[in-house]
C-alpha cells in the first residue's frame, strides 16, 4: 500500500511546486531556509555571482564557518572574509568561525517545524529531528534555492520505522543509528525518506533525535523526518523560541512505503569497525582492542547531554596513558551549558583536551590519529584517510562508549565498566533554559546598504571553470576504474591539505581521486582531452562536495559509468555536465578494464526529452557492446547536454 498520511507526505505536499508526488517521478520544492558551510560555501557564493543574484529569496540562508577553521597559514582566513563579504552582499545570516558546527546551531537558533531546508552538507538531515524537510544537495543546487528556484529531487519512498520501548542504561541515540546501520548498510537508505514513529519517540529528546537524522545521510537516504511534538516544543522553550513550535503528526491511520520496528529497550552498545559506518558489531565483540585516541563532538554527537554523560563517567577519574581524550564542543552556547554546570573542568581535570567549536578531526582538519593507532570518535564517517591520515583506524560509537574506553585504554562496553567500577548511569541535570548565545551571529544587512558590499577575493579563490556543451561522440579512455562504495573522501579529499584550496579549483583538482591513484592528476593532464571513470556500486557515496565531480570535470571527465550512484554525488554530476551511466547488467562492469577505449555516439538524439534511457556503449579495445542506463528527467537531460546548471542558464 503507498504512503498514506504521513509527516513526510504533509511537509512534500506543503512545498510541492512541480510535478507529481509520486515515487521515482521528479519533483520541485519550495525552498524555506538554506544552510551553506565554509568547506561549500565559497563555490556557493561564486554561483550566486554567476546567477547575478541581488538578494536571498529564502526566508532564512545562513552561512557557517565550522570546517575550515584550523588557519595553518592565510588561505582559511582569506576565505572566511570573502565568504562574510558574500553574506554581507547577497542578505545571509553569517556565524563566525567558532560559533559552532552549523547542524546543531541551525536548529539552536533557526529551525522551525514544518519548513523544507535544502544545504550543501550532507548532513543537513539532521534537522529533520524538529519536524523539518531538510535534504543536503550540492552547492549549485543550494545557489538556486537562494535565487528563489525550486529543490528538484525524486519522490522517494516514505520507511516508517516504528521505534517502541526505552533505552537501557548506557545504550543511547548513537546506538539506535548504528543499529539501522547494522541491519542496512551504507547503502540503505538510498532513495528513501526515514520517518520515525511510534510510542518509542516519547524518551527520546530532540537532539537524540538529531543524533539519529544526522547519520540518516550515512544510510544514503533523502532526509529523516520526526514529528514534530512535546520534545521539539520543550526544546524550543529551552532555546527562547517557542513561539516558532508547530505540532506536526502522522494520520492515526498513516501507511508506509516501507515498515520496520526497533524495539529500543532491546538494543546494545554498537560500534562501526574500520573504515566504513555500514560495517557495525556490538561493542563486546571487539572489546579488548588498544585505542589511542577518542573524540567526542562532532554533528552526529552534538548535545549538552552527549559531552554531560562523558564528563560524569570521567569525574573524579584520569584517562589511561597513552590516550587522548579530545572535547570538541559543537556550539559556544553547548561550551557555555557545559562549563556552568561543572562539566567542563571534570572532563579537563580527567586529562582531556578541550578544542575549539568546529568539525575539526570530522573532516580531517586536525586531530589527525598516529598511523596504525585506533581512533575511536563519536562521528558520523569513517571512510579511509578522512582523519587526515592515510593508513588510519578509525572506529565509530556513543559518547559513553567514548569515554569508557578512554578511561581503560581499550575498547570497552560502558555496560561492563560500569560493572567492574560499581557505577551507576549518571543522573543528568541539564538546564531547562539554554544560554543563548547570539554573539557570533551576524544578522543580514540592510537590502541598500547590502548593494553597495564588495566581495572580497583573496589570491587563492579563483574563477569558476568554463563548462562547455556535452559532444555529440564520446570516445574517451577509461582512467580510473573503481572498486564498490567509493566516497567522495576518495575523490576529492578532505583534511587540512586540500580543503584550504577549496575555492581554488585549479589546485584542488591536483588532489583529485589521489586516494585511489596518486598520480590521476598528471596522468590526466598528460592525455589533454576527455576520459571517463568506470565505477562499481553506491559510486559517490558521503559528504555533499560539489568539488568531487567539478574536479573531475576541470580535467576532462565527461562520463562515470557505474553499477550504481550515490544520490547527491549523481546530482552534481549532472549539474555540472557529467553524463552518469549506469550497466544494465551488472557482470558487464568486470568485462571493462582501466585504460580501455569507450565510444558513444549519437548523444543528443539519446538524451532527447523522449528518447529511451537505454545508451549502447561500445568498448573499441575489446570489441564489446554493453547496455546502458541514465535515469534523468528531461529537464536533467538538457542540463547534461548544456554542460551544466551554470551554462543552460546562462543559454536561457
Amino acid at each position: 500500500m503507498p504512503a498514506h498520511g504521513t509527516v513526510a507526505q504533509r511537509l512534500v505536499d506543503t512545498h510541492l511546486v512541480e510535478g507529481k508526488a509520486e515515487v521515482g517521478e521528479e519533483i520541485g520544492l519550495r525552498v524555506d531556509q538554506t544552510l551553506t558551510q565554509d568547506a561549500t560555501g565559497t563555490l556557493v557564493m561564486q554561483e550566486l555571482e554567476a546567477l547575478g543574484l541581488d538578494r536571498a529569496r529564502t526566508e532564512v540562508s545562513v552561512q557557517y564557518v565550522d570546517h575550515n577553521i584550523l588557519q595553518a597559514d592565510e588561505r582559511n582566513a582569506e576565505d572566511h572574509a570573502f565568504l562574510r563579504s558574500a553574506a554581507n552582499r547577497f542578505g545571509l545570516w553569517y556565524s563566525k568561525p567558532g560559533n559552532g558546527v552549523s547542524h546543531p546551531t541551525h536548529m539552536q537558533r533557526f529551525g522551525v517545524p514544518g519548513k523544507t531546508l535544502a544545504g550543501s552538507d550532507s548532513h543537513t538531515c539532521a534537522a529533520g529531528s524538529l519536524g523539518m524537510l531538510a535534504v543536503g544537495v550540492g552547492g549549485l543546487e543550494v545557489a538556486l534555492a537562494i535565487a528563489g528556484r525550486p529543490l528538484y529531487v525524486r519522490m522517494p519512498q516514505i520507511w516508517g520505522v516504528r521505534l517502541t520501548g526505552e533505552l537501557p542504561p548506557w545504550v543511547s541515540a548513537k546506538d539506535v543509528i548504528l543499529e539501522m546501520l547494522r541491519r542496512h548498510g551504507v547503502k540503505g537508505g538510498v532513495n528513501r525518506i526515514i520517518e520515525y514513529h511510534g510510542p518509542g519517540l516519547a524518551s527520546l529528546t530532540a537532539m537524540d533525535r538529531h543524533v539519529i537524522a544526522n547519520m540518516g545521510a550515512e544510510l544514503g537516504a533523502t532526509a529523516t523526518v520526526f514529528p514534530s511534538d512535546d520534545a521539539v516544543r520543550d526544546f524550543l522553550r529551552a532555546e527562547g523560541r517557542e513561539a516558532d513550535f508547530t505540532k506536526i503528526s502522522a494520520a492515526p491511520d498513516a501507511t508506509y512505503d516501507l515498515d520496520e520496528e526497533i524495539d529500543l529497550s532491546a538494543l546494545e552498545p554498537l560500534v562501526a569497525q574500520p573504515s566504513s559506518p555500514g560495517d557495525v558489531v556490538p561493542v563486546r565483540q571487539v572489546a579488548g582492542e588498544p585505542v589511542s585516541q577518542c573524540v567526542i563532538g562532532s554533528s552526529a554527537n552534538p548535545g549538552l547531554r552527549d559531552f554531560a554523560v562523558a564528563a560524569a563517567m570521567v569525574k573524579d577519574r584520569r584517562t589511561a596513558d597513552g590516550v587522548s581524550l579530545d572535547i570538541n564542543p559543537t556550539s559556544r552556547e553547548i561550551l557555555q551549558d557545559l562549563t556552568r554546570s561543572g562539566g567542563t573542568f571534570d572532563l579537563i581535570a580527567a586529562g582531556a583536551r578541550l578544542h575549539q567549536s568546529g568539525c575539526l578531526g570530522c573532516i580531517g582538519m586536525g586531530q589527525a590519529p598516529a598511523a596504525g593507532r585506533n581512533s575511536l570518535r563519536t562521528m558520523p564517517r569513517n571512510f579511509p584517510g578522512r582523519s587526515g591520515t592515510e593508513e588510519d583506524s578509525v572506529w565509530l560509537c556513543s559518547p559513553e562508549t567514548a569515554a569508557a574506553s578512554a578511561l581503560t585504554g581499550t575498547l570497552t562496553d560502558p555496560r561492563d565498566w560500569a560493572a567492574e567500577t560499581g557505577t551507576a548511569p549518571p543522573s543528568l541535570r541539564l538546564p531547562e533554559h539554554a544560554s543563548v548565545n547570539t554573539g557570533m551571529l551576524e544578522p543580514p544587512l540592510p537590502e541598500q546598504e547590502a548593494l553597495t558590499v564588495e566581495l572580497q577575493r583573496g589570491p587563492n579563490i579563483s574563477a569558476l571553470p568554463d563548462l562547455d556543451p556535452l559532444p555529440d561522440t564520446l570516445t574517451a579512455p577509461v582512467l580510473l576504474k573503481t572498486a564498490d562504495n567509493v566516497s567522495t573522501d576518495e575523490i576529492s579529499p578532505a583534511g587540512a591539505k586540500a580543503l584550504p584550496y577549496r575555492s581554488n579549483i585549479p589546485q584542488l583538482a591536483e588532489f583529485t581521486f589521489t586516494r585511489l591513484d596518486p598520480e590521476h592528476p598528471r596522468r590526466a593532464r598528460e592525455h589533454d582531452g576527455f576520459y571517463l571513470v568506470v565505477g562499481g556500486e553506491n559510486y559517490g557515496q558521503g559528504s555533499s562536495r560539489e568539488h568531487a565531480a567539478i574536479t573531475p570535470r576541470y580535467l576532462g571527465l565527461r562520463a562515470v559509468v557505474a553499477r550504481s550512484f550515490a544520490r547527491i554525488h549523481w546530482q552534481n554530476l549532472v549539474n555540472f555536465g557529467v553524463l552518469p551511466l549506469e550497466f544494465e547488467d551488472g557482470g558487464d562492469y568486470e568485462r571493462v578494464r582501466e585504460g580501455d577505449t569507450l565510444h558513444l555516439s549519437g548523444l543528443r538524439a539519446a538524451l532527447a526529452p523522449d528518447a529511451e534511457p537505454v545508451l549502447r556503449l561500445r568498448n573499441q579495445t575489446r570489441d564489446q557492446e554493453y547496455a546502458v542506463r541514465h535515469r534523468l528527467s528531461p529537464r536533467q537531460r538538457s542540463l547534461v547536454l548544456a554542460g551544466g546548471i551554470i551554462p543552460a542558464l546562462a543559454a536561457e
